[in-house]
């Protein structure tokens, strides 16, 4: 058991101090990943409620709940049944079984999807009516015209398109598909007589069958458009939900039957799929087969429009497996991902965030030869307040280099039209030796990069798929090159995918830099990817599964130790998610003995904040705002001599554990000033981020009397004046966080 030593004060006996024992692996000390992540999910539902932000971006936070929800469904409330399944019943940190998970996540869950549509019916809606943009579900509150005009649309676009399915003894249920929109029905024949009825029957016989109430269900397409604008007159926009259309007219999809009720439903399947890849003999056609399943996983989740017919609840209930605690009765449309699908509104920018477009590097002129930029000193880049155009034209300028010999890099998410692919696909056939790492494991995202491999293979790309066991996570792409003083290797190393189109909205930090230590550090990374030889030792890199763990567990450690001998001590991090127990528990040591702590984690943080003698000196904010923050960022201040560290890895079992991850240091004392300043601002943030309290709970900081800033309105403005003045914004004060309640102006 991990213990340790430490004098605090006891309340109960005249408050003298005394020496006692903490358990740092006290469930009490953490918070439990999945409702943690739930408050996360609740932060941007926050967003969507704000009346400050523009509507349709508050209509777009609100569909991202919802597709967050769906992946937290599908992968880990899957993950949980599993466990139940197979009887584990074996805690979490946090003191939690599965089972009492599962529960308590139900319960968190119900609540807040009552509060999604209680903002969506009760704010947004009425918003949009106000602005004259309508999305109606009611068909009957259409007009004459647009009753007129979305039968046409019906009959032209979407009758073709459906496929009626009834359930008798010779139909068997059907299979329905992960995540689709559906209508299930309860139909009767009509006068006992139906397609496959004799010409007559006795009386009582169709008498029977004239009661009987059958199933039968139809999906909405998923090729068409969920919104059809319908016309409308004084400036209006209106639109109406496809499902509605087809449940006005689904009594034409069963023509001899009567159509009793209808309503929308969906389901959530597990699609969380595990692969022996030891005994796997071609991984690809493995993973292939892989996602078939997905589609066809265990039901975990069933969506129903409110005031179902409960005989057809039942119906579902039953031929679905599903319990009652899994059913969610939804008071509006069903599946919210729509919202972020609404048609761009022409000439009404103010619905929108004002425009802005990542601004140039001001180290780096339009058309410039990278090679020689990088050679001047390393590079830091800032997305998406800066463009991510110098990653992409550095490998369009080694495709096409003569003085090239390869180019190596890893790949875990593109874009749907990625240039970095074209550039390496073309490198390759202009004779450059080409390794390209293709995750094929990252999750939804499995078959998208296997048509990307195939893809990179025949156009001469030498393609592998990592190291088997474990997920190659790590972002960094290599280019060997033939100058005249020898052969020179230049390294891009970041936080962030290789995608054009997420880098406009996600926070991402890279470097590119031609020192040769990072450069041998590079060709051992793609030698053990690629050969499974280990190096001997790394000169700059951390790299994970092996050897990052226990370096961050030194670094914290030292900070400890010199607190502990009265040397100021800090560490400041900047992640997406915390739920290693380990590190938290040497963060929870270095706390006690006096290390000022400060994390800025944006989703899953199971590390408690405001513990009595543990986690007093430990401080969390998350920012959430109209960026997502992706960037990984490590300080130490070391006795006063700083370490800065970037890289891809959370610190979470799978990343440290589980995963390829690289993380990097920053040496140049430059770039260092900015990451100082970069970080004082996420700190100082007190109009997107929240704080975590002594309860665990995130609440808003007290603004009262103090200057308001907001992390990522700031970095925006800073990338547009370091653009025009072609110098960049370095270090003012450093680490000044602000909390609720806090009013303490120190500099």
């Amino acid at each position: 058991m991990s213990k340790f030593k430490l004098k605090i004060r006891n309340k109960t006996e005249d408050k003298n101090i005394e020496e006692k024992q903490i358990d740092f692996k006290k469930c009490e000390f953490y918070e439990n990943r999945e409702l943690s992540w739930l408050k996360f999910n609740t932060r941007i539902l926050n967003e969507a409620k704000d009346r400050s932000l523009p509507l349709m971006e508050r209509l777009t936070f609100l569909s991202i709940t919802s597709s967050n929800l769906d992946e937290f469904y599908m992968v880990r409330v899957a993950s949980l049944k599993d466990m139940v399944h197979a009887d584990y019943k074996k805690a979490d940190l946090s003191g939690l079984t599965p089972a009492e998970q599962l529960q308590k996540i139900n319960d968190v869950t119900k609540k807040f999807v009552n509060d999604q549509y209680n903002c969506l019916n009760r704010s947004l809606l009425p918003a949009l009516k106000e602005e004259k943009i309508q999305i109606i579900s009611d068909y009957q509150l259409l007009n004459e015209e647009q009753k007129s005009f979305a039968e046409r649309y019906y009959e032209k676009n979407v009758y073709p398109t459906l496929t009626p399915m009834a359930v008798d003894a010779s139909r068997p249920f059907p299979l329905i598909r992960n995540k689709s929109l559906n209508i299930a029905a309860l139909i009767q024949l009509k006068n006992g007589i139906g397609i496959a009825s004799p010409d007559k029957l006795k009386e009582e016989e169709r008498k029977e069958k004239k009661a009987k109430l059958e199933f039968a269900t139809v999906q909405v397409p998923s090729g068409l458009p969920r919104l059809i604008q319908l016309p409308s007159s004084d400036g209006e926009t209106v639109y109406l939900l496809l499902e509605s259309l087809i449940r006005e007219n689904i009594s034409e999809l069963f023509l001899n039957y009567d159509v009793v009720c209808a309503f929308p439903y969906r389901i959530m399947r597990n699609a969380d799929f595990s692969i022996d890849e030891d005994d796997a003999v071609d991984l690809l056609q493995e993973i292939q087969k892989q996602l078939k399943k997905r589609q066809w996983g265990e039901v975990i989740r069933l969506e129903i429009e409110s005031g179902m017919n409960p005989k057809l609840l039942h119906i579902l209930e039953e031929r679905l497996d599903i319990q009652e605690e899994d059913v969610f009765h939804i008071s509006g449309p069903v599946d919210l991902t729509f919202l972020s699908k609404i048609p761009h509104q022409e000439g009404r920018e103010d619905l929108y965030f004002p425009d802005f477009e990542p601004k140039r590097n001001p180290r780096i002129l339009p058309g410039a030869n990278l090679f020689d930029e990088i050679r001047k000193g390393d590079i830091f880049l800032k997305h998406p307040y800066e463009s991510f155009t110098p990653v992409v034209d550095l490998i369009r300028q080694a495709a096409v280099d003569p003085d090239v010999l390869a180019i190596k890099q890893t790949l875990y998410r593109v874009s749907g039209n990625s240039p970095i692919i074209a550039a390496l696909a073309k490198a390759a056939e202009n004779g450059k030796q080409v390794t390209v790492l293709v995750e094929l494991k990252a999750r939804f995202d499995e078959e998208h990069n296997i048509v990307w491999a195939k893809m990179l293979e025949q156009a001469g790309c030498h393609v592998i798929y990592g190291v088997v066991g474990l997920k190659t996570h790590c972002k960094i792409a290599l280019i060997v090159r033939r100058e005249e003083d020898g052969i020179r290797r230049y390294v891009h190393l970041g936080t962030g995918n290789y995608n054009d189109s997420t880098a406009k909205h996600y926070t991402d930090c890279g470097l590119l830099t031609c020192k040769e230590s990072y450069g041998e550090d590079a060709t051992a990374v793609f030698n053990m990817l690629s050969g499974y030889s280990e190096p001997r030792h790394w000169n700059r890199l951390i790299v994970a599964p092996i050897w990052m763990r226990s370096r961050f567990l030194m670094m914290i450690d030292r900070e400890k130790k010199n607190a502990e001998s009265g040397i100021p001590a800090k560490i400041v991090c900047k992640m997406n998610s915390l739920c290693d127990q380990e590190i938290i528990e040497h963060l929870y040591r270095a706390s006690a003995a006096g290390v000022e702590i400060y994390l800025v984690i944006r989703g899953i943080c199971c590390l408690r904040t405001g513990l009595p003698g543990v986690s007093e000196n430990i401080h969390v904010s998350s920012i959430v705002g109209r960026y997502l923050e992706h960037s990984r960022i490590f300080y130490f201040l070391n006795g006063g001599e700083e370490e800065i560290y970037m890289g891809s890895a959370d610190w979470m079992p799978r990343n440290l554990d589980r995963r390829v991850e690289i993380v990097f240091p920053v040496e140049d004392e430059n770039i260092k000033g900015m990451i100082k300043h970069y970080l004082d601002i996420q700190l100082r943030d007190n109009l997107k981020a929240y704080y975590m309290d002594a309860d665990g709970q995130y609440v808003r900081p007290d603004r009262r009397g103090k200057e308001s800033i907001g992390s990522q309105l700031t970095f925006m403005k800073e990338a547009e004046e370091a653009e025009k003045t072609g110098t960049e914004r370095k270090e003012e004060r450093l680490f000044v966080p602000v909390f609720a309640g806090d009013n303490n102006d120190e500099e």
